[in-house]
């Protein structure tokens, strides 16, 4: 058995997804526990071994997730089919709902703002300004903000330390993005792709994912297909002047090779202009992850800048600042 293969899916199941999707995790240990099925993920090539991803694309194609024997004998049958759609495919999660765990740094920020998003997808975590947020704050109730014209069909929920309340919507005045694979939030087999790779209990989710889906339909932003070393100056260099430029990401860098994601950190420090709002898993970036003692486990750090400054819950829903 592949061991490197099986600890993919093993630290998935055991540190990933545990409290959050207890079927994926019953799934990826039992698929980490599989000889046969690991050596025959382990003919991807290795960016492509995720998790997320083969499974995102065993859903795409209708698999039963459980009981496992049934989606071990449906993947054995059909997997060239699941082959095909994984090589063609990336993970795409662009969960709207990881905008209340962005909001409350964008909304200190002197603005008006220009958003650039690093992985953008369906460009759904560039509309952060329309839509609304409920932050629960232990012993104080819940903290409401919703755009000028009034409440969003999205709602995002995020708990949060008191002292992190966003006080208000940022002004954002321009926004773009930059992928790989852009995704048309008004195609339906795109959405469908991204539906397929969300988590099978998150059922709200499912349902914000249509609503983001069609406020950025609604006025899109420009997604430009690409490598983001080579086309994010580009789109810097396009943002009207006047404005102060915020290029972030979230769960992007963690699929670049570590040299890549060190070039991405060189050239943002090369900007001083631009603000740098990263949203990454503690390894992804070194010199971040060494200014947090504590443990993340599965959440992200939050850094602006390269200033760590908060634990951030992996769709959004948490924000705990650092001291």
């Amino acid at each position: 058995m592949d061991e490197r293969t099986a600890a993919i899916y093993r630290r998935f199941g055991e540190l990933e997804t545990p409290g959050i999707s207890d079927a994926y995790s019953r799934l990826a240990l039992a698929v980490a526990s599989d000889a046969e099925v690991v050596d025959l993920i382990a003919g991807l090539p290795l960016p492509k071994r995720q998790a997320n991803l083969v499974f995102g694309a065993a859903v795409y194609l209708g698999a039963p997730l459980e009981p496992y024997s049934a989606f071990r004998a449906w993947l054995l049958r059909r997997w060239q089919e699941v082959r095909a759609v994984v090589a063609t495919h990336s993970t795409q999660t662009n969960e709207a709902g990881r905008c209340a765990s962005l909001l409350p740094v964008l909304s200190r920020l002197e603005g008006p703002l220009a958003l650039i998003e690093v992985g953008a997808s369906a460009g759904l975590c560039l509309h952060p300004d329309r839509y609304s947020y409920r932050y629960r704050v232990d012993g104080a109730g819940t903290v409401s903000l919703d755009p000028a014209e009034g409440p969003s069909p999205v709602v995002l929920p995020c708990t949060i330390d008191q002292g992190s309340v966003p006080q208000r919507l940022p002004e954002v005045v321009w926004r773009a993005g930059v992928d790989l694979h852009p995704i048309d939030p008004s195609d339906a087999e795109g959405l469908a792709w991204l539906r397929a790779l969300i988590w099978p209990e998150h059922d709200e989710r499912r349902e914000r994912l249509a609503a983001a889906a069609r406020i950025a339909a609604s006025d899109p932003a420009p997604i430009v297909r690409g490598d983001l070393l080579k086309r994010l100056p580009a789109l810097v260099d396009a943002a009207p002047a006047g404005v102060q430029v915020v290029v972030f990401h979230t769960a992007v860098l963690v699929y670049l090779e570590p040299e890549r994601r060190q070039q991405f950190a060189a050239m943002m420090t090369a900007m001083p202009h631009v603000r740098w709002l990263s949203n990454e898993d503690a390894g992804v970036l070194p010199g971040v992850a060494a200014q947090v003692q504590q443990p993340v486990g599965a959440g992200k750090i939050l850094a602006l800048d390269g200033r760590a400054v908060a634990v951030t819950g992996p769709h959004g829903q948490s924000y705990a600042a650092l001291n």
